[in-house]
């Protein structure tokens, strides 16, 4: 959950109780978290799929029980997260706390993860480039809501493939708030001690440093738009003759030499645009240039999507890209 306690004053305890569901019903709904209603799991838990008496069906997420946090700061935490309305958003419908379970409900997300379609060979063509110019921009207008356009400036950290859930209609969904961190308006950066989250996605100065503001969650999403355009993983390596290159490097060596479109997934070869495939091209290599101030907003890259009658910067070569892997793990700091 997030690390930051937010106050709640006492004319929102019947809100809070709005959103309290009591175990019996959770374990009912998930037949007592079995095995066969697992979705998946991380550092912060196991996720099931449940069915309630009302036949919604909903995903549980069991925080496991060194997620270190506070009985009080986690209700708080859970008003501000269930505020949170936006159609690129997975929605939080309430939580249980009862005993030593800390249970998360949200809505079921049919589709499972970006991930799942993304770099499946057998599901790639599902797919098309229409679908996934949607799903980037269903991306962007969930992040912008988070930065901007919420009541509060959150920063998710931990942006990547597995953590974007496509609906029935293959609409994006940003979940996993595990890492996120709640900032004030007028905030705009902050530092931690405690690196967690996944190389590759994460930004240079919050992998080395610790060091995190809005233009991180900006890296990440610049290396996920390169990842749906080329269908590879950041982690994927490209032989030439004489080097090995990581994917940001294939990217900007191609951008750089004005074969852009070579870094495409050869899947949509025969059908897509050619100028909204350049120009995400372009956006995402802004995104992942090293100098934060350098990257775009959120509102900026809107901006980009929409409109090709906006100049584009010229953009830096990208950061080095740190080859190694890790799960987020306890969320205290």
């Amino acid at each position: 959950m997030f690390t930051r306690f937010v106050c709640v004053d006492a004319t929102d305890i019947t809100t809070i109780e709005s959103l309290q569901f009591d175990l019996a019903t959770i374990q009912a709904a998930t037949n007592k978290f079995s095995e066969d209603n697992k979705l998946g799991g991380g550092g912060f838990g196991e996720v099931y799929k449940g069915i309630l008496l009302n036949r919604q069906e909903i995903a549980v997420k069991r925080l496991s029980k060194s997620s270190g946090q506070g009985v009080e700061e986690f209700k708080n935490e859970i008003l501000v997260v269930a505020k949170l309305q936006h159609r690129n958003l997975v929605r939080l419908l309430g939580f249980c706390l009862e005993g030593k379970e800390k249970l998360l409900i949200y809505e079921f997300v049919p589709n499972k993860s970006l991930d799942h379609f993304l770099f499946e060979s057998d599901k790639k063509k599902i797919l098309d480039w229409s679908r996934r110019y949607k799903i980037i921009e269903g991306i962007a207008r969930g992040i912008l809501y988070l930065h901007e356009d919420s009541q509060l400036r959150i920063i998710h950290r931990d942006l990547k493939a597995n953590n974007i859930l496509l609906d029935e209609d293959m609409n994006p969904k940003i979940s996993d708030f595990g890492m996120a961190r709640i900032f004030g308006v007028d905030q705009i950066e902050g530092k931690t001690k405690k690196i967690v989250g996944t190389y590759g996605y994460m930004s240079p100065e919050y992998a080395m440093h610790g060091q995190f503001s809005v233009k991180s969650d900006v890296y990440s999403f610049g290396v996920l738009v390169l990842e749906i355009l080329s269908g590879n993983k950041i982690s994927s390596l490209y032989q030439s003759e004489t080097t090995t290159k990581d994917l940001l490097s294939y990217a900007w060596e191609h951008w750089s030499n004005g074969t852009a479109l070579e870094l495409l997934d050869p899947t949509l070869r025969d059908s897509y645009s050619r100028n909204e495939v350049n120009q995400c091209i372009h956006i995402a290599l802004l995104c992942v240039q090293e100098n934060p101030a350098d990257r775009p907003t959120m509102a900026n890259i809107i901006l980009m999507l929409d409109s090709y009658s906006v100049t584009l910067k010229t953009p830096q070569q990208p950061a080095v890209f740190i080859l190694s892997e890790t799960e987020p793990t306890n969320p205290t700091e």
